[in-house]
């Protein structure tokens, strides 16, 4: 059984709890390597409890015609691609043109519905949702939802949701810029002449379960028309922050899923101020996470990006993709507190510096401080591994170990980003300057263990004995399947069953990826089949996995007449 503490039964990481004693889990030499294999971005994993199968959105590796991957694994770290996506790029409702990223599911178990959050852009609505028919990133959150964890996802509505954030204290520089919109003001001065007043384009949701019961929305304000003046530059960096705002508890509980998420009544209108552009309703929102409110210099690696490419690129900053969850510890005089924790992404996803950091808090809202020993994952020549970021939090199966799954690069140029699994930890016993314990990433692309609770695996077959005529072919179907009873991926390179059968002259066995199997009789009489599970080391050459001591295997008798 998973150990989360969270509102109720939700499948949303909600609250770590610290492993307490128990059954000791299985033993196995089963081990999984980072092969990147898998097309994946801004990777958000959900624990079908239902199942016993994890879900992996994705922004890419979607089919023609739709939107969001959907990959399933059975044990966090073998996945598989399901065919089409999430949401159907002609759904119902779509009010979204393009810009489609960062999808999140939530599952309620009581009503049995499933969650889809998601960013899109509207360019049609550039006017009515910002005030600008000039504004060049409209983007907002969307939600659809469906009955299963593999969709497909509807949208509740045709729009997205009902938030209008507005700084009304921003000098909208964007105003008084030429019309490629990349080169600011050259002075504070000149930028502080510009109008105030901007309406807030947001991306990458995370909806956060707190164990108080509350419902927080965690979004990237992106970086357009985000000019900050950097004193320590001497010039503006246009930034994307982490802000957030609470919402109702009335698409949550609605069991038909056709109700809206809102933001809390005391957010409706709270930054309507006079001046600024003619537009919807100005809504306030909590400020989480900001470089000038806490600046750490890991985060500066696109801050010349003009410059190096000859004005082709804005000089910006990035936090982004957050995920908030919260650890139960012991402070410096013993007594039991609850840490909140947020991961964020910073830096230019296409560079390889893109990395991750972390912030902590005594509450959901804050106030945030990030954490001294970020980047605590960041590009690695040593390892391989590029571009790191953008993840998700995750139990293993018997919930003793956490996990962080991300996208990231094999090499600095390839396309794509790819599926990443890293295993993760809270150090209860490492408290560090704000009195947190401290969190760490084990960054790798070697052999290293499955996680804690997958095994013990059975293998089985759709027959534990066959009767073939001489001449003739008989089919099989062989699963793997882990301790949850989810089956492993088998068309997954990482593991694969082998055949082999005790007379050859006898019937011959052949097995394809995927774990279908076709036994051909040759000759009269009795035999039998071998199966035996296997995985991939990273240096190549597979090896057989054992429950303790016990080989992975099952026996299929073959008997083939005349």
């Amino acid at each position: 059984m998973r150990r989360l503490l969270a509102l109720g039964a939700v499948a949303a990481l909600a609250l770590v709890a610290a492993p307490t004693a128990g059954a000791a889990p299985a033993r196995t030499n089963s081990t999984y390597f980072n092969d990147a294999a898998l097309p994946a971005a801004d990777p958000y994993v959900l624990h079908d409890d239902a199942s016993g199968f994890y879900y992996a959105y994705s922004t890419e590796g979607a089919d023609p015609g739709w939107y969001y991957a959907i990959y399933r694994s059975a044990d966090l770290v073998t996945w598989e691609r399901l065919p089409g996506g999430a949401l159907r790029q002609n759904a119902r409702g779509q009010w979204g043109n393009d810009w489609f990223w960062a999808p999140e599911v939530y599952h309620n178990p009581r009503t049995g519905l499933y969650f889809l959050f998601y960013a899109a852009r509207s360019d049609a609505n550039k006017q009515r949702w910002f005030g600008y028919a000039s504004f060049e990133e409209p983007s907002k959150i969307g939600v659809a939802v469906s009955r299963s964890p593999e969709g497909p996802f509807r949208n509740i509505a045709a729009r997205p949701i009902d938030w209008y954030p507005y700084d009304p204290d921003y000098h909208d520089v964007n105003l008084i810029m030429g019309p490629d919109q990349k080169l600011p003001p050259p002075t504070l001065e000149a930028g502080q002449a510009a109008p105030l007043g901007t309406y807030i384009p947001t991306i990458d949701p995370n909806v956060f379960f707190a164990p108080d019961g509350r419902k927080i929305l965690y979004v990237s304000r992106n970086a357009y028309r985000n000019w900050n003046w950097d004193a320590d530059l001497g010039k503006y960096i246009e930034e994307s922050n982490i802000i957030a705002v609470p919402l109702d508890d009335a698409w949550w509980n609605d069991p038909r899923g056709r109700t809206m998420p809102r933001i809390a009544p005391t957010f409706r209108g709270a930054n309507n101020r006079p001046g600024g552009p003619s537009g919807p309703r100005r809504d306030g929102y909590v400020p989480i996470l900001s470089y000038g409110a806490d600046k750490q210099a890991w985060e500066n690696a696109d801050v010349n990006d003009y410059a190096l490419t000859g004005g082709e690129k804005k000089d910006r900053r990035w936090e982004e993709g957050s995920t908030t969850f919260a650890h139960p510890y012991y402070d410096g005089q013993g007594r039991l507190r609850t840490a909140y924790y947020l991961t964020y992404s910073a830096n230019n996803w296409e560079t390889p510096q893109y990395g991750v950091g972390y912030a902590v808090a005594d509450s959901p809202l804050g106030p945030w401080r990030k954490s001294p020993a970020n980047p605590i994952l960041s590009q690695s020549p040593q390892l391989g591994m590029y571009s790191t970021g953008h993840g998700d939090v995750e139990l293993s199966p018997d919930g003793r170990e956490l996990f962080y799954v991300h996208h990231g690069r094999p090499t600095p140029t390839t396309e794509d980003r790819r599926l990443y699994t890293e295993r993760m930890e809270i150090l209860d016993a490492r408290l560090e300057v704000f009195g947190k314990p401290i969190v760490r990433i084990d960054q790798s692309t070697s052999d290293e263990p499955v996680p804690s609770g997958v095994a013990p695996y059975r293998l089985r077959a759709s027959a534990r004995a066959l009767t073939v005529r001489r001449g003739s072919r008989a089919a099989l179907q062989v699963w793997v399947t882990s301790a949850d009873g989810a089956r492993l991926a088998l068309s997954n390179p990482l593991n694969r069953v082998v055949a082999r059968v005790a007379n050859r002259a006898v019937a011959r066995v052949v097995l394809r990826r995927g774990g279908a199997a076709r036994v051909t009789g040759l000759r009269p009489g009795r035999t039998t089949i071998r199966l035996v599970y296997q995985r991939l080391r990273a240096a190549g050459g597979y090896f057989a996995v054992t429950n303790g001591a016990r080989i992975v295997s099952a026996t299929v008798r073959v008997r083939v007449r005349r």
